[in-house]
């Protein structure tokens, strides 16, 4: 249980640095005695990262941070968490904006400070230019071609990491105009929980309104998520449903071209070949990654029903089927001028022909996907 005298916390992430750094700005001018924590990893090639404290006059100083290993998660657990602690016990401040570095994701920064005692997550935001939108949501290159990685294993792209940040806040601050035949469908439709603000006063009341990563993980998870169609200006949103399996091989030989028709591509999928084992789909652009969620519930024996998260037991008592349980393709593709129909056509090309049903497939493509990823 929170004590009364908790320190609020607002989380603010974004790949745009100067639409992010605006965003604080924002924040720090429109709540007064609020202060801005940043960690810069510029020289984290060098060992080297610093702490940046600042509030709505500039910044007040820039230290070295002594850490065990110069990465992302122990500066979370090693210097910001234990800051942050320091400022409730000092209740000083009346917010603390902790502003993620350009390629920092922040489902783990706002997971962790929500299961502190005397800090309260207020909201989460994520600041976008939305001049940038539609062009780093397409592109191909990886992180490290700008500079952006943060470990020498750092291989993400970057189309998928302003996707996620786009995808898990319940706020995103937009710098510029968003248009609205693309970029501003494009938030809309990756995020439709969140509000999208310009910077300015208004982030004052947003930063009290709480943040629920448990409804956040609901939304994102794709073992679990239930997604919605959309259709606004150029963008689409198609999601498709079936409860009949995947033929491997051919599934295998459409990917690139299901991959080529969004920019973004997620959820569960269900082949014949591995009967007891949910698939995730995770595009962006041209990229696909897939990997196991682990077990189909219905493949799991009812005792052990009581491990597995309530959310994910939630949602799949609304979509249960008698014959296969909560197997099933649970798909959602966005993309800018997608054509619906030869898309669910291809997908569709995919599923086991009746002729097929109860056959076995000693050829698999998806036999070697790798377990489930760790943030």
């Amino acid at each position: 249980m929170k004590r009364g005298s908790a320190l609020r916390v607002a989380v603010v992430s974004g790949l745009h640095r100067t639409a992010r750094q605006g965003t604080v700005d924002a924040l720090l001018t429109a709540v007064p005695r609020s202060v801005g924590v940043h960690h810069d990893f510029a020289e984290i090639d060098d060992g080297l990262v610093y702490r940046v404290t600042r509030d709505r006059w500039g910044i007040r100083d820039r230290v070295p941070v002594d850490l065990a290993h110069a990465c992302a998660s122990c500066t979370l657990r090693e210097d910001l968490i234990p800051l942050l602690r320091r400022l409730a016990t000092e209740s000083e401040h009346e917010l603390c904006v902790v502003e993620t570095w350009d390629s920092v994701e922040p489902h783990t920064v706002a997971e962790a400070i929500s299961l502190e005692e005397n800090l309260e997550l207020g909201t989460v935001l994520t600041a976008v230019d939305a001049e940038y939108v539609s062009n780093d949501l397409t592109t191909h290159e990886q992180l490290d071609e700008r500079g952006l990685d943060i470990a020498h294993n750092d291989d993400r792209a970057v189309a998928e990491v302003l996707a996620r940040q786009i995808e898990y806040p319940n706020v995103v601050v937009a710098t510029g105009l968003p248009d609205p035949v693309v970029s501003g469908p494009l938030l809309e439709q990756l995020n439709p929980a969140a509000a999208i603000l310009a910077p300015g006063p208004q982030l004052a009341e947003v930063a009290t309104h709480g943040f629920d990563p448990a409804a956040a993980t609901q939304r994102t998870n794709p073992a679990w998520a239930q997604y919605t169609p959309g259709h606004t200006g150029r963008v689409r949103t198609v999601t498709w449903t079936r409860t009949r399996p995947l033929h491997p091989e051919r599934l295998h030989n459409a990917l690139e071209d299901i991959v080529a028709r969004s920019l973004r591509g997620r959820g569960r999928f269900w082949i014949a070949s591995q009967p007891d084992t949910l698939l995730v789909w995770d595009s962006h652009s041209d990229l696909i990654s897939v990997h196991s969620g682990g077990p189909w519930l219905a493949s799991l024996p009812e005792a052990a029903w009581e491990m597995v998260p309530e959310m994910r037991r939630a949602s799949v008592s609304l979509e249960w089927c008698p014959e296969v349980g909560d197997r099933r393709q649970h798909l959602a593709f966005t993309g800018v001028d997608l054509d619906a129909e030869e898309l669910v056509a291809r997908l569709d090309s995919c599923l086991l022909t009746d002729e097929e049903v109860g056959t076995s497939f000693p050829s698999d493509p998806f036999a070697d996907v790798p377990p489930e990823r760790q943030p």
